[in-house]
Parts: structure tokens; C-alpha cells; sequence
């Protein structure tokens, strides 16, 4: 998996799951390696890329030093998919959720090296980030792409794209903006259809699936999946100006 592949569950303890002043921690703290050039880029650019975590909203004109419209990504894993975004659309502002310092210090790197001015970087967890930072109607746009499956059943509680996670992050989405989200694994991506679709305030820009917008480019990892045959989901909602009738009465 590329990109929000540490999103899960962390401190795993008894039945798996560690609440957290009153939610399920949406990423697992694996202790991965982290280089010496990712660590000397994270001490370099987190001062000046950074957003500390605090609670409080967040003026993210004053975190930018522009009005522009602001796109969230919640687990940018290593960050390559989130530079190329940002260096390619420099009408927008970029601020990527990541809590995996190796991820963390490669995205600086790339920020570093190509002098992106519209990548910020929160290190922290995404479902704090959105409850404590980030206001209601504030983002244009968020990008989940291919979060850790979890393919084993009983795993299943642990997903990052659950109700409660969406209906807070529609909350903070403008009336017209997306929620796009990518998956490689086919039974994930008719759940996440199927979370997205319950959302009130979401609907679908698709009969189900959506073509691969142009915006999100190719990985390495699924380019080398599309030649074995592998499939890659994608799906784009937007936030209406009134929330709709669901099944569930909603």
C-alpha cells in the first residue's frame, strides 16, 4: 500500500482497539526505521512546514499567508503522491495528516528539494487534527488514498473510513466540496462506497465508482499492480448544501 497505509488503530491492547480522549486512534504507531536524511529533513523543515497540533481552530489563510482554496489529506505515507499534487496545482494549499516520522521527513525532503511554497505537514492524529484544528466549511477538499485495508474480518473494526470519521470530516468540508478516496482492495472500496453513500451529507459524483481523477497520479506500487491485473477504486463525493434523505432514514 502507498499513502495512508499506517491509518488503523494504535496501542493495540486487550480486544485491539485504544481509545483516546473518547475516540479509536486512527493510525497504528509502528516503529519503522527512520533515515538519516529523513530525520535530518524533519528537523530542517518542520519548523518551517510544520502546523503543531493544538486545540483550537486553526486560521488556515494565516498558515499559508493566502486566502487560496485548502485541500486536506489524511495518511500521506511517504508523501510522494501529496509533493506531486502540490507542485501541480499551485492555486490550492495542501495540508497532509501524517504520524509516521519516516513518512513525515521524506515529504519534507520532497518539499525541501522542490521548493512546493503549498505543502503544510501536521504530525499528529488525523481524527484530533479535524475534531480540534479545523473548522467547519474550511476545507475545499480532503484525499484519503489507499488507507491500510485490514483484510481480515476481525480487523475490520480497525479501518480508518468509518460514520464517525466521515460525518465529522463532512463537517469541515465547504457545500461543494470532495471527499475522494482511493483503494486497491475491492471488498474495502464497497465499504468505503457504502460509508460514504450513508453520509447525509455527502453524495456521489458517480453512479458508484469514478474514473481516476487526473489530479492523482500514478504510484510506482500502482502502476506495477495495474500490470499484474490488480484493480484500484476510486471514489469522489461532494458535500451538499442540504443534507439528503438516506436509507437509514438520515
Amino acid at each position: 500500500m502507498e499513502g495512508a497505509e499506517g491509518v488503523g488503530i494504535s496501542g493495540e491492547s486487550g480486544n485491539g482497539l485504544t481509545e483516546t480522549r473518547g475516540h479509536i486512534r486512527s493510525f497504528v504507531l509502528r516503529q519503522g526505521r527512520v533515515s538519516s536524511a529523513q530525520q535530518r529533513y524533519h528537523e530542517a523543515m518542520m519548523d518551517k512546514i510544520g502546523v503543531p497540533y493544538v486545540v483550537g481552530q486553526v486560521d488556515l489563510d494565516a498558515v499559508f499567508g493566502r486566502a487560496a482554496p485548502k485541500i486536506l489529506e489524511i495518511g500521506f505515507g511517504m508523501g510522494e503522491t501529496s509533493a506531486a499534487i502540490a507542485a501541480a496545482h499551485p492555486e490550492n494549499d495542501y495540508l497532509g495528516v501524517e504520524v509516521h516520522t519516516p513518512g513525515v521527513g521524506s515529504l519534507c525532503k520532497l518539499v525541501a528539494e522542490t521548493g512546493i511554497p503549498n505543502q503544510r505537514i501536521v504530525q499528529h492524529d488525523a481524527v484530533e487534527v479535524l475534531r480540534d484544528m479545523i473548522a467547519p466549511d474550511a476545507l475545499s477538499g480532503a484525499h484519503i488514498f489507499f488507507p491500510d485495508p485490514w483484510p481480515k474480518k476481525r480487523h475490520h473494526k480497525r479501518r480508518l473510513i468509518q460514520p464517525p470519521l466521515i460525518a465529522l470530516l463532512a463537517g469541515r468540508l465547504k457545500p461543494g466540496g470532495y471527499l475522494h478516496c482511493a483503494t486497491d482492495w475491492e471488498e474495502y472500496a464497497r465499504q468505503i462506497l457504502e460509508v460514504l453513500s450513508g453520509e447525509p451529507w455527502l453524495e456521489n459524483t458517480a453512479p458508484d465508482f469514478a474514473p481516476r481523477p487526473d489530479y492523482r497520479p500514478l504510484t510506482k506500487f500502482e502502476q506495477r499492480g495495474l500490470r499484474l491485473g490488480h484493480g484500484v477504486w476510486d471514489l469522489v463525493f461532494r458535500k451538499t448544501r442540504v443534507a439528503r434523505a438516506t436509507a437509514s432514514g438520515k
